[in-house]
């Protein structure tokens, strides 16, 4: 609409019908997660059964799942396609869904039997902890004696005695951590350096931890530590408090976040590869209906247990590697092809989703490496996995083009909207929930709302909003001769049907 004649409106004239996607932006659907086709029978059939008990997508099951098998294999297996490219079996996955759409509950028939897994591997370290206590103690009392007895050596003018093996209790036992909910980076490299296998940052809430991530006053950050966290690479920390340092730096992720939580941080985002590196799932909602099932939570607990059961691989000098799992001959011609199908698509792209598909070649690995692990437990008494075969990474190949793609195009497509969009919606938003009839730029700057405060966004927004028929300009005489008209936006009344 252009510059109109407020009389008109006064006179009872038709507004056109305005139009309702500004607050309600209209969204791809969700593709179906292809659980029977990637998974294998049991687990697919696990998923679904954990998925119905908790009423909640199988989505959210079975990524969750792979984000929890993937921390759990850590260090001990990475997969190699060729020397020069290695990748861990670590995956970060933002749950993606409205406070009813049950993130939580999803989460938790993963994380319950990790929980439990967990507390039997402290359990025991908790033991060994106290005899080692006592070793400790029992060493102090010697430590002090010989101490005692070297200083009236060296006061006699005798040579001091050796110091007795009983002053050394041994180095003192790590109380294993397979999940964390909240550290500091400090807290971080500590708890890695002792564990070498890696673990998993858990939060129900991703949005407050992704914001929080250049907190620092002096203008610090804490992304380069997540950065190389994703990639498993060596990384330092030294700061006042303390100094470490992780070989292989491999921390899994997993939480969720709302929709429009994650719209600000895309707003924001300066596409420095953070948010790329997450498998962004946002299912559509499942009907709400009485479950007539029970999760089997003590199968993915024993199922959790054989796959922390792997060992590292041991070097001579007492440090500790993974073992490197490669792909099979027909694999590797798989992966060239899907690499060059992913070059294609970042041509067809723009924006973070060129950022993600970049990605997507070591996620397929990765994935696959996943899958052969979970088949494997799967299957009682069959040998470890020697290679990744091409059945594995063809299921992860097809969860990565029917599925994770399709996601991503869905959730990302906010980071493609731009600034005056966004501050369109803003404007929306404002005049639906104050019930706004009508208003000047001058009044709409005076609430100083979060990214309506500037005259020139104001602007942009308005001229947004006259083309989708949410307001029109009505100009006035100003009340001095001569002076300048007083320039009023009238609001759409049929907009009350929105309110």
């Amino acid at each position: 609409m252009s510059a109109v004649n407020p009389v008109q409106f006064i006179a009872g004239d038709s507004w056109p019908e305005p139009d309702p996607t500004i607050l309600n932006p209209i969204e791809a659907h969700a593709p179906e997660c292809p659980v029977a086709e990637v998974f294998g029978m049991t687990w697919a059939a696990w998923i679904s059964r954990a998925a119905e008990a908790k009423g909640a997508p199988a989505d959210y099951v079975a990524t969750s799942l792979l984000s929890v098998a993937g921390s759990l294999i850590g260090n001990a297996r990475w997969v190699t396609p060729w020397d020069g490219w290695s990748e861990p079996p670590i995956l970060w996955t933002m749950l993606i869904g409205q406070p009813s759409a049950n993130k939580s509950p999803a989460l938790d028939v993963i994380t319950d039997p990790l929980k439990a897994l967990q507390k039997r591997v402290r359990q025991a370290a908790a033991n060994e902890h106290d005899e080692w206590a006592e070793r400790k103690e029992a060493a102090d009392i010697a430590l002090s004696a010989w101490k005692q007895s070297a200083q009236k050596a060296v006061k006699d003018g005798e040579d001091p005695p050796h110091k007795p093996t009983e002053c050394d209790p041994g180095p003192e036992p790590h109380l294993p951590l397979l999940a964390v909910n909240d550290s500091t980076i400090e807290r971080w490299a500590a708890i890695l350096e002792a564990q070498p296998r890696g673990a998993l940052n858990m939060r129900d809430e991703l949005s407050g931890w992704l914001g929080n991530m250049s907190r620092y006053a002096n203008g610090g950050s804490d992304k380069p530590f997540w950065l190389e966290a994703y990639g498993g690479r060596a990384y330092s920390v030294e700061r006042m408090s303390r100094n470490s340092h992780v070989d292989r730096l491999t921390i899994g992720v997993l939480g969720g976040i709302q929709p429009d939580k994650l719209s600000r941080l895309l707003l924001n985002v300066d596409d420095d590869g953070m948010l790329a590196r997450f498998m962004p799932i946002w299912p559509e909602p499942v009907p709400i209906v009485q479950p007539n099932v029970g999760p089997d939570c003590a199968y993915a607990e024993r199922a959790f247990e054989r796959l922390y059961g792997l060992r590292l691989t041991s070097e001579a000098d007492g440090s500790v590697r993974p073992w490197f799992v490669p792909l099979s001959d027909n694999a590797r011609v798989m992966l060239t092809r899907f690499r060059l199908w992913a070059r294609g698509q970042e041509a067809e792209h723009t924006g973070l989703l060129v950022s993600f598909i970049g990605k997507l070649p070591g996620i397929a690995i990765r994935l696959a490496l996943i899958l052969s692990y979970l088949d494997w437990v799967e299957a009682d008494g069959q040998p470890e996995p020697h290679e990744v075969t091409e059945v594995h990474l063809g299921r992860a190949c097809h969860f990565v083009d029917a599925y994770l793609l399709p996601m991503a195009e869905r959730a990302y497509a906010g980071a493609s909207v731009s600034r005056t969009e966004c501050a369109a919606r803003a404007l929306a938003k404002l005049i639906v929930n104050e019930q706004i009839n009508a208003f000047t730029v001058r009044d709409i700057q005076r609430r100083n709302r979060s990214g309506l405060n500037e005259k020139k966004g104001i602007e942009a927004a308005i001229s947004d909003l006259v083309q989708a028929d949410w307001i029109a300009e009505a100009r006035t005489p100003h009340g001095k001769a001569g002076g300048r008209p007083r320039i009023e936006y009238l609001v759409n009344p049929k907009l009350g049907r929105l309110k």
